[in-house]
């Protein structure tokens, strides 16, 4: 007797279903996603018991044809693809031809549909039990209706695994939210047991998008996102982007689109994470709705059954364009760009609403002001500890724009009182009549800490120290830029034990490391050593910081492992050379202090990602006192 035996087709069908149905959402993901691909201009989804009872996805599109309704439901059958050429360039979101067949291979499935040309609709039904198709004539306009009934009713160890209503129709929910950000041509209606829970219509202009993403993502996230749209290379990215004091506490606002198709990409992920660095408050996770579009050809969708994940053909350049020019536009933002926000949260604490916590940074642990990452307090007294005196040197040399890292081997340039950028004195802020700077003018200073400045709209307030902690590390940024990375020699040369691929690696991105200030040689299977490093670094755990450049070279084709090092010593080194607490500043101080912000890039966060001002608008102040009422 042949041990080797063709599956039934049935048998084959359940296997598939079990890739493509995980559950109710990836049924409807699956359903929506074809009726998109037949040019749908509106998409009904209607759920029962959580998608377990009923999954209905009625279409406006082109609709499938009677003779072609049998074969829709075979395996292997679909319309979008012919040739080889065609799966090398995928413009469709489903194409493999599995879906239906899966999903009637696991449920009671019917499938209603009329092109344009027919005058009457078809119908073809099928049960998982036997999987022979039913055909009959039915009444239906231009488009298709599938109905899924009794999800799982003859796999019963799948649908135990199922979790509640609530949390079924939950993950439906995600899935047309996904799918109505991805297509804004689109209009969705969604129905949970016969009451609606969403209705859009088509978004054609920029502000009918704005209004969707508001109303699907929260209108607390359009008032605080930066509009991104640039093109490089054959590449487009669009969208909008979170300023970094909307941060959220886990990723749940993070939607990425690679042509229209909603993905989870590491690469991406890398990308965002390393633009968002510099501003984002720890333990924090920036929003965003982002659009990249390029060439099928350049682009693999056909990695994953689900089709979540992808594969660039050129993912250093993906990387590297997405990286930059979210970077760009995080800088780019100014006080200004803060105020739209800033206004509809006032507005929103003056109605009675404080605000989700997601939208706020975390809270942080009281301390002395000035109180270092390290917990270390330094107002009003010298920066201790970590040569502090070599650091302050180095400080000093840059800001007087001709030094070099070496200055900083001199501990007697140091010097005890960190320099004051306020030089240039204010003149009296201009009458109303004039144009008033976006952070308006100070009248007061509280506590020696908070500068107090009077705009049209209410009052702000600003962190001094965190505000001219950010200033300085920008300034220190810049100079070291416009210097070459300086390496210094080991005395001792570092020794690594790493594996064959990893050895392999460092000896093939040998002038990357060098253009890092990193020399590093093989010297065996598994032995690297290490004779140079950036001469800023001297005091780093030379070891981790090789393996962790050489673990990013493995993972994403570069590293940026030495810069972020270098920058957080300097963010460190600007926080102790920042004005301190309960230092007397004048009013011209106060208000270069507030030039500076508006003219320094990301000044509306610390080097820790902590908000450095805040508005209180007038009628934010008016309720406090009851006025009005």
């Amino acid at each position: 007797m042949s041990e080797i035996r063709l599956l039934s087709p049935r048998l084959a069908n359940q296997i598939a279903a079990g890739e493509v149905v995980e559950r109710p959402a990836s049924v409807v993901k699956e359903l929506v996603e074809n009726a998109l691909d037949a040019g749908a201009e509106r998409v009904e989804v209607d759920i029962e018991q959580g998608g377990v009872k009923l999954i209905r996805v009625r279409d406006t599109g082109s609709g499938i044809a009677e003779s072609d309704l049998p074969l829709a439901l075979s395996r292997h059958a679909t319309s979008k693809i012919v040739d080889l050429d065609d799966l090398e360039a995928v413009a469709s979101l489903g194409f493999r031809g599995e879906a239906l067949a899966s999903i009637s291979s696991v449920s009671r499935l019917s499938l209603t549909s009329r092109t344009e040309g027919n005058d009457a609709a078809a119908r073809v039904e099928v049960e998982g039990r036997d999987m022979d198709a039913r055909i009959s004539p039915a009444a239906h306009p231009v488009g298709t209706t599938v109905e899924v009934r009794d999800l799982f009713f003859n796999t019963p160890a799948r649908r135990k695994f199922l979790r509640t209503e609530k949390t079924e129709f939950g993950h439906i929910e995600e899935c047309v939210r996904r799918q109505a950000l991805a297509r804004f041509e689109t209009g969705f209606t969604l129905r949970h047991n016969q009451r609606a829970i969403q209705s859009l219509r088509p978004a054609m202009t920029p502000l009918d998008k704005e209004r969707r993403i508001g109303a699907l993502c929260g209108q607390q996230f359009i008032d605080n996102a930066v509009v991104i749209d640039a093109e490089a290379s054959g590449l487009r990215l669009w969208g909008w982007v979170a300023l970094p004091t909307f941060s959220r506490s886990q990723a749940d606002l993070q939607y990425f689109f690679v042509n229209h198709r909603v993905i989870r990409d590491r690469l991406v992920a890398h990308a965002v994470r390393q633009a968002y660095r510099d501003v984002l408050y720890n333990n924090r996770h920036p929003a965003f709705v982002l659009y990249l579009e390029l060439d099928p050809a350049n682009v693999d969708v056909n990695v994953h059954p689900t089709k979540h994940e992808v594969r660039f053909r050129d993912g250093r350049l993906v990387h590297d364009f997405i990286f930059r020019t979210l970077h760009r536009a995080l800088g780019e933002v100014k006080p200004q760009d803060h105020m739209h926000g800033a206004v509809a949260q006032s507005l929103s604490r003056e109605a009675g609403y404080s605000g989700t916590p997601d939208s706020q940074p975390a809270p942080v642990a009281s301390a002395p002001y000035g109180a270092s990452a390290g917990g270390q307090a330094y107002g009003g007294q010298k920066p201790v500890a970590w040569e502090a005196q070599d650091q302050m040197a180095f400080y000093q040399s840059l800001n007087a724009g001709g030094g070099t890292a070496e200055a900083a081997a001199s501990p007697a340039t140091a010097v005890a009182e960190a320099p004051q950028s306020f030089a240039q004195p204010m003149p009296t802020p201009p009458q109303d009549s004039e144009a008033e700077p976006p952070l308006g003018y100070a009248i007061a200073q509280l506590h020696g800490i908070y500068i107090l400045a009077q705009t049209r709209q209410g009052m702000i307030v600003v962190d001094m120290h965190a505000a001219h902690e950010r200033i300085t590390y920008e300034r220190m940024k810049t100079a070291l830029d416009a210097q070459d990375l300086k390496s210094q020699p080991l005395l001792v040369p570092v020794t690594l034990a790493v594996s064959q691929r990893e050895a392999g690696v460092a000896e093939s991105h040998v002038e990357e490391l060098q253009s890092l200030g990193l020399q590093i040689e093989r010297m065996g299977p598994e032995t690297l050593v290490v004779r140079q490093i950036p001469a800023l670094l001297r005091g780093a755990d030379t070891e981790q910081l090789v393996r962790d450049v050489v673990s990013d070279l493995m993972e994403h084709g570069q590293s940026d492992r030495v810069k972020a090092v270098t920058n957080e010593l300097l963010g460190t080194m600007a926080c102790h050379g920042s004005v301190r607490a309960n230092r007397q500043l004048t009013i011209p101080e106060m208000n270069t202090l507030l030039r500076d912000m508006e003219a320094t890039e990301r000044s509306g966060q610390c080097n820790h990602g902590r908000p450095t001002w805040t508005l209180v608008t007038m009628g934010e102040l008016d309720k406090l006192f009851l006025r009005g009422r």
